[in-house]
């Protein structure tokens, strides 16, 4: 994608440096600029004027991030004029809101899923991970506690509810990146390195998924049926999907594990039981997916067959890394 484009490169550039410039600013203002540097250079990495759908994803996003931008300035600037505590409360609120509507969090989340379908595996990768450093950054200096746990609650439950009934890999793995979200939260309401172990746990799991449902060039649930794979393709798939929904000896759950600890140590009980219900949710309808892919009859395509090459060598190595958790969770539980 990158070598043959130079422009690409220098706006995937800017997108790395402007995350950075947002993190180390001290000044809510030079955050605002590090967030328009970054919707400035994701923008034509995301749009293809040979692909209606990327265009219009790439006008989705610039509306959608242009309001969440214009409102943090104008709160910014708020927080200036006022000093009593009922404004002062209410600037925070709707600070908040601003970076919740970045990241595509709940009650703002219609845009993410949306704009999922129109882009390709490795902008999603992005979209899904390193987006979502920079507003939960800015978050993390400014939030209300209750507001917190409220949408913590309401991620979990959308991000799983919503993608019961999807047919889109990239809609589906979108709603597991919005309940995905509400972990990160509750991780970065706890503490700002738990919540950094998570996010890199997460990108490492979505990576793989990205890697392979690009790799075979898939992009909704019925091509796992027709396509002809070998086993070893159907066990990285089962692997990776039960690690990404949190299932107990693969990687995905120990993060989360780490999470419930503290959670319950700071006696959040409700909330992590609604997380817990709803991590048992997504695991339902990715074993759907898996078991319908391994257990269906199909017809035999030569021209979906796929040859062992270097790809699949990396596929399995992550997949072997992410099984490998057994045996290190194995000495963290007894």
């Amino acid at each position: 994608m990158f070598i043959n484009n130079s422009s690409k490169m220098l706006f995937f550039f800017f997108l790395i440096f402007s995350t950075l410039l947002t993190i180390s600013s001290n000044s809510w203002l030079g955050c605002w600029i590090g967030l328009e540097i970054n919707l400035l250079s994701f923008i034509p990495l995301i749009s293809n004027s040979n692909n209606l759908f990327s265009s219009e994803a790439s006008l989705k996003y610039f509306l959608i991030q242009s309001i969440a931008s214009i409102n943090f300035l104008f709160f910014i600037l708020m927080t200036m004029i006022f000093k009593n505590f009922l404004m002062n409360f209410l600037i925070m609120i709707m600070m908040n809101s601003s970076m919740f509507m970045k990241m595509g969090s709940v009650p703002f989340h219609f845009w993410f899923p949306n704009m999922a379908e129109g882009l390709m595996w490795f902008n999603n990768f992005i979209l899904m991970t390193w987006q979502k450093i920079s507003p939960m950054i800015i978050l993390s200096y400014y939030f209300n506690m209750k507001l917190m746990i409220l949408m913590i609650i309401f991620n979990t439950i959308i991000g799983a509810l919503g993608g019961m009934k999807q047919t889109s890999l990239r809609k589906l793995m979108a709603f597991s990146s919005i309940n995905n979200l509400g972990w990160m939260l509750a991780a970065m309401m706890l503490s700002e390195n738990l919540w950094f172990f998570y996010l890199l746990i997460y990108s490492f799991m979505i990576s793989i998924m990205c890697f392979l449902f690009n790799f075979m060039n898939i992009f909704f649930i019925n091509q796992l049926f027709i396509i002809k794979m070998n086993i070893l393709i159907k066990i990285n798939l089962l692997i990776n999907f039960l690690s990404l929904g949190g299932l107990p000896p693969f990687l995905g759950f120990f993060p989360k594990w780490i999470i419930i600890n503290f959670s319950i140590n700071n006696n959040l009980i409700f909330m992590i039981l609604i997380m817990i219900m709803m991590s048992l949710i997504i695991l339902f309808y990715y074993i759907r997916i898996i078991y319908s892919s391994i257990m269906f009859n199909y017809f035999k395509m030569k021209w979906f067959n796929f040859h062992s090459n270097y790809k699949m060598f990396l596929i399995n190595m992550f997949s072997f890394f992410s099984i490998s958790m057994m045996i290190i969770n194995s000495f963290f539980f007894f």
